[in-house]
């Protein structure tokens, strides 16, 4: 299947992805879109035409009401955008309102209700753990039986391209006698992935491993930004706090479950065996490859199908209590490392605690510090699709 829109043919952003997102133009309300190639589709006004029922949710500034309307509308929607970009006869009614990425801003593209961030990277969490307890086990009696999280901040979630500002907070090195505060002298970044809630789930009812396509609406690129120096301090004995609150970024594009059926992989392995409510055949892994830039050169180049959790798994243990979920819940992978030092996500890991400089003499963020992260996939028609880059500069603290 061929669309007729120039250039996006054997792209990365060809008819197999069609990722979502909002965007505005000056004067104009934000409102949703989806890309192919180097466009935006102004879904609006082509629905209206075509007089879809669910016109309404592409004049709306956030995903939220559409990926309300759950997966079969979802489904039903996906097939109606590929015919308009792939059918000639419906070209003079979409070809208009087709907008050059140049002449868009994107925006955040969901509303965030809850956050939840997680630690399901086995190369990751052994190299935190060898880091900062050499002496010990580097993984935790618990890590192996269940998917390790933690609960974030849903307001501080923001767009790719936003500045991050340097935090500041308390700070106690182990040679010191007491804490001092000040800015964060050991900022990091955190290559993940995110997923995106679509559909809700009651009060008191658990979600299972095999619902997680009824649930889940999408992925986006996630930076979960981290000061190391205050997260040290402050996370015993409840865990993360200041040092992750100030900022996560996620991409513009939200990448819908269908353009990733070509991507699912079977886990690396789980020993022991987890418990019955973490089983089931939707427990597998993604073959997305993710590249980290700093200032122009590539550091690292993590695989997310060496993930030792997998997506349903996280959604599973995430409602197990009986947690609910709304529409605009983001949970993320946690820190995507595989086993070799260029594959390491996070720059605590690549300079190993700040002992080992990398990429001309770099530890930790410096201000004027640019990343950005970026994902490919398998796609279904053969070639690879992108999913939403994530970029950010660090500025001093205010």
């Amino acid at each position: 299947m061929n669309t007729w829109v120039e250039g996006a043919a054997g792209s990365l952003f060809d008819i197999d992805n069609l990722p979502y997102g909002v965007f505005s133009r000056p004067g104009e309300e934000p409102r949703v879109g989806v890309r192919i190639g180097d466009q935006v589709l102004d879904l609006a006004p082509v629905a209206a035409a075509e007089m879809l029922d669910v016109h309404h949710v592409f004049e709306e500034p956030t995903l939220n009401p559409l990926m309300a309307e759950g997966p079969q509308v979802a489904a039903s929607i996906r097939r109606w955008i590929t015919g308009l970009l792939t059918d000639e006869t419906e070209r003079g009614l979409v070809e208009p309102h087709l907008l050059p990425l140049a002449e868009v801003e994107l925006l955040l593209p969901v509303e965030v209700a809850d956050y939840v961030d997680f630690y399901c990277s086995l190369e990751h969490a052994t190299n935190v753990g060898r880091i900062f307890r050499p002496d010990a086990e580097a993984l935790l009696p618990n890590w192996r039986h269940l998917p390790v999280g933690y609960h974030g901040r849903a307001g501080t979630v923001v767009a790719s391209g936003t500045e991050v500002v340097r935090p500041s907070g308390q700070r106690k090195p182990p040679e010191a006698d007491a804490p001092t505060y000040g800015p964060s002298a050991r900022l990091d970044i955190e290559a993940e992935l995110g997923f995106v809630v679509g559909t809700p789930s009651a009060l008191g009812h658990r979600v299972g491993v095999d619902d997680v396509a009824g649930h889940v609406f999408g992925l986006v690129g996630l930076n979960d930004w981290s000061a190391r120096d205050i997260q040290a301090w402050e996370y015993v004995p409840l865990g993360p706090f200041l040092g992750k609150s100030f900022a996560t970024s996620i991409s513009h594009w939200v990448t819908p479950l269908a353009a990733l059926d070509a991507a699912w992989v079977d886990l690396p392995g789980q020993d022991p065996a987890p418990l019955p409510y973490l089983q089931g055949s939707a427990a597998r892994g993604l073959d997305i490859d993710i590249e980290v830039e700093l200032n122009g050169e590539v550091v690292s180049r993590p695989p997310y199908a060496s993930m030792y959790w997998s997506p349903a798994q996280m959604l599973a243990h995430m409602t197990v209590n009986g947690a609910s979920l709304r529409t605009g819940d983001l949970f993320a992978s946690g820190t995507v490392s595989g086993a070799e030092r260029e594959q390491r996500g996070s720059f605590l890991e690549l300079s190993w605690g700040g002992k080992e400089p990398f990429a001309g003499g770099h530890t930790f963020l410096e201000d004027g510090d640019e990343v950005v992260l970026r994902y490919t996939a398998p796609g279904t028609g053969g070639g690879r699709i992108a999913l939403g880059e994530v970029a950010g500069t660090v500025v001093p603290a205010r």
